[in-house]
């Protein structure tokens, strides 16, 4: 066979060619790859999120919403009466609602919003701020751990919605705080841990397998009020921190013995988790209370920081970025506080209502509680710096009472989640 000098030059050509695009694909892969080490989602186990702090460290979020807000991918309707938010893991969704006169423990698909299963947990709770359960699930090794607002208590396999063990708060000497229990229990180690108050013990750790009593903290004997316990690890010693109505504690998770202890005025509802820094504890709580930082030492001492009024959270809760806390304060509005002295750095009173704030890749993501107004703020010291806007919506059509929108945002696997009572609707928020 006979090839001419043109048909040489078309191959080597063609060979070039054919390599140019290889290269091309390989470029193109190499950035899809990057791209997706650059977008990284995350489950939210928990209250809070994986270290029930509110702060998402998921990448590769939109940096702006549309004017319409970002696409909403389900709406889900039936969720029942109630402020529990929700908890995403493995693509499904778990959260409580109150239907029939019953509090359940809902599971749905996290892509569609349909649901899976429900199972009853106990009575619904009745009260004129809003009925129904209050508490975030946790879930941990195949199990959810959920607590109702009257006190019930009960974990539930996650696949099926199969009760494994049932326990109450009343029965470890707990009675029910006057707008229901609030606590979103949480999973440590072998542990699950509440509040049920009262003077058996304030704390109590359970068997997250069987439910039966490990340890009930008897040195404190506070009564339980709204806000939930946090793990810390403080002078390289693990310890469980709760802020009770009149005291911040931190207790021994082996056995529920106080490690130490610093007094706290609580007025009418203490509810706001702690947040844990190093070896340093911030708390705030509303009714005119303000905020606290605690330093604690190797041995248990609890010295003071400073203790002052310039954040007073009443339950939309705070952030803590790099070196400032996030929130809105009573009746300051929305502020940017020094964590390290307490000092307010800025502002904001008219933007945007009182409300509950989540954070993620350096936003802000706030929610008001009468509107339902959702803004995606810059979070900086420099000021309230608005980039986007959008409306909750739909919202509910069940009689509010004197309850509003209360539920703190989600953010998980690239969206967003917010609920209005019995209705829990899903974002995309990922790019």
């Amino acid at each position: 066979m006979i090839v001419s000098p043109r048909a040489g030059i078309a191959s080597r050509n063609g060979l070039a060619r054919s390599g140019q695009t290889a290269c091309r694909a390989l470029a193109l892969a190499a950035a899809a790859l990057l791209s997706l080490a650059d977008c990284r989602g995350d489950d939210w186990p928990q209250w809070r999120g994986p270290r029930r702090d509110d702060v998402s460290r998921e990448t590769g979020l939109l940096d702006k919403w549309p004017a319409e807000g970002p696409a909403q991918l389900w709406v889900n309707p039936n969720c029942g009466v109630g402020y529990s938010g929700p908890a995403v893991v493995a693509g499904r969704l778990y959260l409580m609602g109150a239907r029939d006169n019953a509090e359940l423990l809902l599971c749905l698909d996290a892509a569609t919003g349909a649901e899976q299963w429900a199972c009853e947990v106990g009575p619904q709770f009745e009260n004129g701020w809003g009925d129904g359960p209050r508490g975030t699930p946790a879930v941990d090794g195949g199990k959810v751990y959920a607590l109702g607002a009257q006190g019930n208590l009960a974990c539930v396999d996650a696949a099926t919605g199969a009760v494994v063990w049932r326990r109450t708060m009343q029965e470890l000497g707990g009675s029910v705080p006057n707008w229901g229990y609030t606590e979103s229990p949480l999973v440590d180690g072998k542990l699950v841990c509440c509040t049920p108050g009262g003077k058996q013990g304030s704390i109590v750790a359970l068997d997250k397998l069987t439910g039966e009593t490990v340890w009930q903290a008897a040195e404190l004997t506070s009564d339980a009020h709204y806000a939930s316990i946090v793990p810390a690890v403080l002078h390289g010693k693990p310890q469980l921190v709760q802020l009770l109505p009149d005291q911040l504690v931190g207790v021994d998770p082996a056995d529920g013995k106080l490690l130490w202890s610093a007094p706290w005025p609580g007025q009418t509802a203490v509810i706001p988790t702690p947040i844990v820094r190093g070896n340093e504890v911030y708390v705030t709580s509303g009714y005119g209370v303000g905020c606290m930082l605690v330093r604690i030492g190797p041995n248990g001492e609890a010295e003071k920081i400073y203790d002052n009024k310039e954040m007073k959270n009443h339950h939309g809760g705070v952030v803590l970025v790099g070196d400032h806390l996030y929130g809105h304060s009573d009746p300051n509005g929305w502020i940017c506080q020094d964590f390290a002295t307490g000092e307010s750095v800025w502002r904001e009173r008219s933007a945007l209502g009182k409300g509950a704030v989540a954070y993620a890749e350096g936003r802000l993501y706030c929610l008001s509680e009468d509107e339902g107004q959702v803004a995606l703020v810059e979070a900086s010291p420099d000021g309230w710096k608005e980039i986007s806007r959008f409306q909750l919506s739909p919202q509910t059509e069940l009689e509010r009472k004197r309850g509003k929108i209360w539920t703190h945002p989600v953010i998980s696997n690239g969206r967003l989640y917010l609920r209005d009572q019995d209705k829990l609707v899903s974002y995309k928020i990922s790019g």
